[in-house]
C-alpha cells in the first residue's frame, strides 16, 4: 500500500489517463479489478472535446508499443463527476462502500476554466460526504502535456504558462488541504527541464505564518510520462493499418507514442526526478509522490520502474492492448 496524500492506492498500480478510460463501463471494470489500486479516467475538459476521424491509435507489430493522435475525452467533466458519484457510492455485494480512490484527469489552458471545473469536483467530494462516501477518494490530476492539440503547446513545456495553472490549484488547496493534486507532465529530454518544474512546483509551498518552516505544496504527486509528440509510424509497422498512398500509419500523420518504444525515456524521466526530489530543499517537495508511466507492460517492467523512483506505476499501452486483464501481469 502506498499512501500519497489523503489516498492510500493498495496495490500501487493504476491505469494512466487514456482514451480506454473514456467512459462509465471502461470506468467500472477497471474499478471492479483487483489489480488496480485507484482509476484514472481520461482527460477531461469542461465541456468535452470535439474528435473526428483523425483522432486515431495504431498498434505496433512488434511490442505494446502505441501510437495515437487523441486529443481530450468528448464526454465533460461533469459526466465524470456523474460516473465517479456512482462508482464510489456503490456498496459492494459485502455492503461496503467503496474505498479505491478515482483520480479525475483535467485539463485547460484557461485559470478561469480550471478554477470551474475545481470547483465541480469540490462539489462532487460535498456530495460524497452527504451520501456517507469518503470524499477524499477523489484526486485530481491536472495534464499539462498532450502532445497532440493542435496550436496548443503543452503548458508543460512552457513554464509561464504553467503557473497560472498552479495558482488555481494552490488557491484551491489553501481553502481545502485535504485536496490531492496531481500533474501529468510530459517526456523531457534535458536536464533544465527538471529543475525548471520542481522550482515551478516549489514556489508554491505554503509556510506557517510564524516561521519560515513549509508546511506544505499543492501537489500531492507528478505523473511521469506522457505520450512522446512528434513521433511517427509507418503502415508496415503496425497491426490492422488502413492502406494509404502516404503508408503512414496515422491520418495525421504524428502522434503521440507510448508503451514499450518510451520505456527507457521513462525511466529516466521518473529516476531524474526522484533524485532531485529527494535532494531538494524545500520539505514540501520532498513529499512529492512520483507515477511512473510510459513502456509499463510486464512485471519486469512495473519493478524497474518501482527501481528508479515510483511509488505507483501506470500503464495506457497495455490496457489498450490486453484490457484490464492486464493488470495482473503487473502484480506480484
Amino acid at each position: 500500500m502506498v499512501r500519497v496524500h489523503t489516498l492510500e492506492i493498495d496495490p500501487p498500480v493504476a491505469n494512466a489517463s487514456c482514451a480506454w478510460a473514456s467512459d462509465y463501463d471502461q470506468l467500472r471494470e477497471l474499478y471492479d479489478s483487483p489489480y488496480t489500486g485507484a482509476v484514472t479516467t481520461r482527460t477531461a475538459t469542461l465541456d468535452g472535446f470535439t474528435e473526428s476521424e483523425v483522432n486515431q491509435v495504431v498498434f505496433m507489430s512488434s511490442s505494446t508499443t502505441t501510437l495515437n493522435s487523441y486529443g481530450y475525452s468528448p464526454h465533460p467533466l461533469r459526466l465524470y463527476a456523474a460516473w465517479a458519484k456512482t462508482l464510489l457510492t456503490a456498496p459492494s455485494p459485502r455492503g461496503q462502500l467503496p474505498s479505491k480512490p478515482i483520480i479525475i484527469s483535467v485539463t485547460s489552458s484557461k485559470p478561469d476554466d480550471l478554477q470551474e471545473m475545481i470547483s465541480v469536483l469540490r462539489d462532487l467530494r460535498s456530495e460524497l460526504k452527504s451520501l456517507g462516501a469518503d470524499p477524499t477518494l477523489v484526486a485530481i490530476e491536472l495534464n499539462t502535456s498532450c502532445p497532440n492539440i493542435k496550436d496548443t503547446p503543452p503548458p508543460s513545456y512552457n513554464f509561464a504558462s504553467l503557473r497560472p495553472l498552479l495558482q488555481v490549484l494552490s488557491d484551491a488547496y489553501l481553502s481545502d488541504p485535504s485536496l490531492a493534486f496531481g500533474l501529468k507532465l510530459p517526456p523531457y529530454l534535458y536536464a533544465t527541464c527538471f529543475h525548471d518544474v520542481l522550482s515551478t512546483i516549489s514556489s508554491f509551498s505554503h509556510h506557517s505564518t510564524s516561521s519560515s518552516v513549509v508546511v506544505a505544496n499543492p501537489i500531492a504527486f507528478i505523473t511521469c510520462t506522457n505520450t512522446l509528440g512528434s513521433s511517427l509510424l509507418f503502415t508496415d509497422q503496425v497491426q490492422s493499418a488502413t492502406t494509404t498512398s502516404s503508408g503512414f500509419a496515422l491520418p495525421t500523420p504524428l502522434g503521440g507514442l507510448g508503451g514499450d518504444a518510451i520505456h527507457a525515456i521513462a525511466l529516466g524521466n521518473v529516476y531524474t526526478f526522484s533524485t532531485l526530489i529527494n535532494q531538494h530543499p524545500d520539505l514540501a517537495v520532498r513529499g512529492i509522490r512520483l507515477f511512473g508511466a510510459g513502456g509499463v507492460t510486464s512485471q519486469a517492467a512495473a519493478r524497474r520502474m518501482y527501481h528508479a523512483g515510483a511509488s505507483v506505476v501506470e500503464c495506457a499501452s497495455l490496457l489498450g492492448t490486453l484490457g484490464a486483464k492486464g493488470f495482473e501481469l503487473l502484480v506480484d
